[in-house]
């Protein structure tokens, strides 16, 4: 993970922090053509940056177990149990095609919680609305040192290392 974060996450910031730099050039020069050149660039190096910055609070070396409470009580409430939820995030998660993240997210308009999956580093509520609670990265950058190309290993271990106090508290802060 230390790689993961030094280089991997560091490079989304820097091409961010890049290509924003352009679009404020390009912004004060009134060169439509290169702002909108330049969103793809910020999608996707802004979309790595907010994506990894949730994906490291929701992992702690005395993680694991499953979460307590309100959140508890949510997940119950809309997949069954937290076996199904588990199950449920695993499979999509495994089935992302490509490189991508699987995702708790909250749906504040139905006051409800919902899987889903975003291609590469598409942000979940910047592309569904959903606020997100817990992501998982599945670009085998986040794997391959440890789990080589084994997807559903690294996915079965990262549920040892989730800070469901963190998802929790994204979770109320959500409900809000």
């Amino acid at each position: 993970m230390q790689l993961h974060h030094s280089k991997h996450h560091a490079a989304y910031v820097n091409n961010l922090n890049i290509a924003e730099e352009k679009y404020r050039e390009a912004l004060e020069k009134g060169d439509v053509t290169a702002q909108v050149a330049l969103q793809p660039a910020i999608k996707f190096n802004g979309g790595g940056h907010i994506n990894h910055s949730i994906f490291w609070t929701n992992l702690s070396p005395n993680g694991g177990g499953e979460p307590e409470g309100e959140l508890l009580e949510a997940i119950k409430c809309d997949f069954g149990s937290f076996k199904n939820f588990k199950e449920k995030l695993t499979a999509v998660s495994v089935g992302v095609q490509g490189s991508g993240w699987g995702w708790l997210g909250f749906n504040k308009e139905q006051g409800r919680l919902q899987i889903a999956a975003c291609s590469n580093q598409d942000p979940l509520q910047g592309t569904t609305g959903l606020i997100p609670l817990l992501g998982i990265d599945v670009w085998e950058h986040a794997y391959y040192l440890q789990y080589k190309n084994v997807r559903p290993d690294y996915l079965k271990a990262i549920w040892n290392v989730i800070s469901w106090e963190n998802v929790t508290a994204r979770y109320m802060a959500g409900k809000k």
